[in-house]
């Protein structure tokens, strides 16, 4: 049973990562779902020499303007680059954009391929602030694009309308569902003006950066949610299966059960996100350098990846996999790896709410060093991992 269990929450996972890219599975005339993305759009194609501070409104959610400038070295994080020679500058040409999760994604990355052209659009970017954009004043400067850029974005438009309407239809046919005003369903769609679907204007680009701020902010919050779900069907699945056995059986089953609750939580100190104590445990096992010599600027550096001069979300969770290791295996059946990365999550989560002062999704050089002259850095509480938190 249990690795039945396994099975249909890999499959679950694999789903719910595949499905809408695919624009399938979870789609209806009053709700969409959103997929499950592994990190924030936070890898922009590069476009030329934008300043710093974009990768900051990057990840505050005015994103999907801003390309990310790769202009250091990347380097594993089990490599110490204080040894690293001669490494190559990433090519930026090869860095492919992730897949945010967003039932729009592809609409979103030609929008923003398309608007990178537009040299006038690009100028106002680089003086723009996040209010600005928030506003979206910057938006009307859509006006002021070349004709060629204004073509192109009406296509995309058209295109996008074209494929959401083919979705409503095939989910409308499978339900065997006539009558219906497939114009009107459009309006469930904010990510673009549905009034107008053969041009693209000003409106549709607030729509579109107010949609996937508002969807990326509550990704968290899903994840969490979507994680209940899955724990308590889990149980009511095991439940549902005992009744079907005999009593002899299902004493055993139980006591099966209980016996790998146990062997689960059999395992060693799990230190707490964050700390020095997790921290050094990282310098020394995974960059396999002296823990006497333990030092937070240097550690920094060695873990800002793309040496952008943030660590970023998923340069944070990297950090905690030496931590996850103590607990999960997946060769063990009493590990779930759907658990494991619930608790990457809350970590990650524990370790922003700490260090990410201006709550911006990044984590600088001068925010880092602070938190490491804290209490809490030296002497952490004890971390209460999901084994602490059953639902």
């Amino acid at each position: 049973m249990a690795a039945r269990r396994r099975e249909r929450a890999v499959g679950r996972s694999a789903e719910q990562s595949r499905r809408l890219g695919a624009g399938e599975a979870g789609l209806c005339a009053a709700n969409i779902q959103q997929a499950e993305p592994r990190a924030w759009f936070s890898r922009l194609r590069k476009a030329g020499g934008l300043e710093m501070k974009w990768r900051t409104i990057l990840l505050q959610y005015w994103f999907f303007l801003v390309t990310y400038v790769f202009t250091a070295e990347a380097v594993p994080i089990d490599i110490d680059k204080t040894k690293v020679k001669n490494t190559q500058p990433v090519d930026s040409a090869k860095i492919e954009p992730p897949d945010t999760g967003l039932y729009y994604d592809e609409y979103l990355k030609q929008v923003i391929d398309v608007l990178e052209t537009d040299n006038h659009f690009r100028e106002k970017l680089q003086k723009a602030d996040i209010e600005e954009i928030k506003s979206g004043r910057l938006s009307r400067e859509l006006d002021l694009v070349s004709h060629h850029v204004r073509t192109k974005l009406d296509e995309l438009k058209r295109q996008e309308v074209a494929r959401l309407r083919m979705l409503i239809k095939a989910k409308l046919d499978s339900l065997q569902d006539t009558g219906i005003d497939h114009h009107a369903l459009l309006k469930q769609f904010d990510h673009l003006n549905h009034l107008n679907p053969d041009k693209f204007e000003s409106t549709d680009l607030d729509m579109l950066i107010k949609a996937a701020t508002s969807d990326l902010e509550h990704y968290d919050k899903a994840r969490h949610e979507e994680f209940k779900k899955y724990e308590m069907m889990k149980e009511h699945e095991r439940r549902e299966y005992l009744k079907t056995l005999t009593e002899e059986k299902r004493k055993e089953e139980e006591s099966k059960f209980e016996e790998m609750k146990k062997k689960h939580g059999n395992h060693p100190k799990v230190n707490h996100p964050g700390s020095k104590d997790q921290l050094k445990e990282v310098w020394e096992e995974t960059d396999g350098l002296d823990p006497n010599d333990f030092d937070p600027k240097t550690f920094f550096k060695l873990h800002d990846v793309n040496g952008d001069g943030f660590l970023d979300e998923q340069e944070l969770e990297a950090l905690f996999t030496k931590e996850l290791e103590k607990v999960y295996d997946p060769k063990n059946e009493e590990d779930d790896m759907v658990e494991m990365e619930e608790e990457r999550l809350r970590m990650r989560e524990h370790v922003m709410n700490e260090v990410d002062t201006n709550k911006d999704r990044l984590v600088t050089l001068e925010e880092f060093l602070k938190a490491t002259e804290k209490r809490e850095f030296l002497e952490p509480d004890s971390w209460e991992s999901l084994d602490f938190n059953e639902f």
